[in-house]
């Protein structure tokens, strides 16, 4: 069992950054894939970012501004959020996906994914 503890959220001005962390235990965090959602009030659950061993993915809205990355060291992944918006808002979640083999991808189905964090809330204002 994995389990995953996200942290940093918080209120902050449009414009300004964040930077997310979710430190997992309970298993080897090299041998997973992490990734990053969000839900905003009112809508779905919706992908932001993940990374692999290799490869980083974000979703179209977040690209060029928010930024992911690993420490494995620390089992720790970030999620670096820059130039926020009003749209940001949302409680972010930190999921974990084991991976299968030696190749992973992004499915875009939540049910890749194999645990979940509790989420910590981020509050974009004007």
């Amino acid at each position: 069992q994995v389990q995953l503890v996200e942290s940093g959220g918080g209120l902050v001005e449009a414009g300004g950054s964040l930077r997310l962390s979710c430190e997992t235990s309970g298993d080897t965090f090299s041998s997973y894939a992490m990734g990053w959602f969000r839900q905003a009030p009112g809508k779905e659950r919706e992908f932001v970012a993940a990374i692999s061993w290799s490869r980083t993915y974000y979703a179209d809205s977040v690209k060029g501004r928010f930024a992911i990355s690993r420490d494995n060291a620390k089992s720790t992944v970030y999620l670096q959020m820059n130039k926020l918006k009003l749209e940001d808002t949302a409680v972010y979640y930190c999921a974990a996906d084991y991976v299968r083999g030696s190749v992973w991808g992004l499915t875009g189905h939540d049910d890749q994914w194999d645990y979940w964090g509790q989420g910590t809330q981020v509050t974009v204002a004007s």
